[in-house]
């Protein structure tokens, strides 16, 4: 497998990330083991994840996505071969939120201590904070990755103004660049990424990893009717594509799939790998069918056509 630059970090990634929010949430600690194990075992080797995963599901409080990915790690012996992408800054409570020196000086600790690991490979700003000048944020990184406790910095859920800013205030001051954006991309959500985010992050060198690159499960085509909404725990978080636009999509997604002898999952991943600036979409797998699902997109290869269907129905 070959795998992409991030950014000019000098890391390099597998073109596809495991997202682990679903690490004690959906999936519990002995199948999230099973699922890292075949991930990494079929040569992929980027894992994401955040110190609020996964705080929203019943008796968590955070931590525990970073928790399970530091047990497997210590227990697989796999650290050197895997690249780490954390991130800080949402509101855990107890005054841990935003980018404030403090704060990432504070949250670095948890985040490596959980991980059973000295260091980070991407560190990551999860949301904007308005409220700390990027400077202070920006020299805290610095600081970090002075003491090798962070190899490079990424940014999530940012606007192209902001990126832009941050990117500005790095080259003035000689600060860490984001070598990395995690913007919400995919079939059903493509304005929000294309219109300005996109020029910026080719422009500057900026590898993008998608999240939700599946909207929510939608793509994958097991929500066709409101119906089909109390299948999983994300149900209602795709409620808002069952209309015209969105059933167009999963028919495009159907035909496609079946002249590349796929899945809608499988084509869509690979639509968005077939983008240009796409570094490694973050997809997470329940089940050691689904990740096979997952993996295969990154050796399919999809027709002009094909893609040119797939933009038309998106667009």
């Amino acid at each position: 497998m070959k795998k992409r630059a991030l950014g000019a970090s000098g890391i390099e990634v597998s073109p596809l990330a495991f997202g682990g929010n679903i690490f004690g949430w959906t999936v519990d600690e002995a199948m999230s083991f099973t699922l890292l194990d075949a991930f990494a075992g079929a040569g992929f080797n980027f894992i994401d994840t955040a110190d609020m995963y996964s705080n929203w599901a019943p008796g968590n409080k955070g931590g525990e996505s970073e928790t399970i990915i530091g047990k497997w790690l210590k227990r697989s012996g796999k650290r050197k071969d895997a690249v780490i992408a954390t991130k800080i800054g949402t509101d855990l409570g107890q005054s841990r939120k935003g980018l404030s020196r403090a704060r990432i000086l504070r949250g670095v600790e948890d985040s490596l201590a959980r991980l059973q690991t000295d260091y980070i490979d991407l560190y990551q700003s999860h949301i904007d904070d308005a409220e700390t000048p990027l400077e202070e944020t920006l020299a805290a990184y610095a600081q970090l990755i002075e003491q090798g406790k962070v190899r490079a910095i990424g940014a999530s859920n940012y606007s192209a103004d902001r990126l832009a800013q941050a990117l500005k205030t790095s080259q003035q001051h000689g600060y860490p660049r984001y070598q990395s954006l995690q913007p919400e991309y995919n079939l059903c959500e493509r304005a929000g990424y294309e219109s300005a985010l996109e020029p910026l992050c080719r422009k500057e060198n900026v590898a993008v990893i998608p999240y939700f690159p599946l909207a929510a499960g939608f793509l994958t085509g097991k929500y066709r009717s409101e119906a089909d909404l109390t299948k999983s725990a994300r149900g209602q978080m795709v409620k808002k594509y069952l209309n015209d636009r969105g059933l167009r999509i999963l028919d495009a997604l159907d035909a496609v799939a079946k002249e590349h002898h796929s899945t809608p999952a499988g084509v869509a991943l690979a639509w968005l790998l077939a983008r240009p600036g796409i570094t490694a979409p973050i997809a997470s797998a329940t089940s050691l069918g689904q990740l096979k699902d997952l993996l295969g997109a990154v050796e399919l290869n999809l027709t002009a056509d094909a893609v040119k269907r797939l933009d038309q129905a998106s667009s």
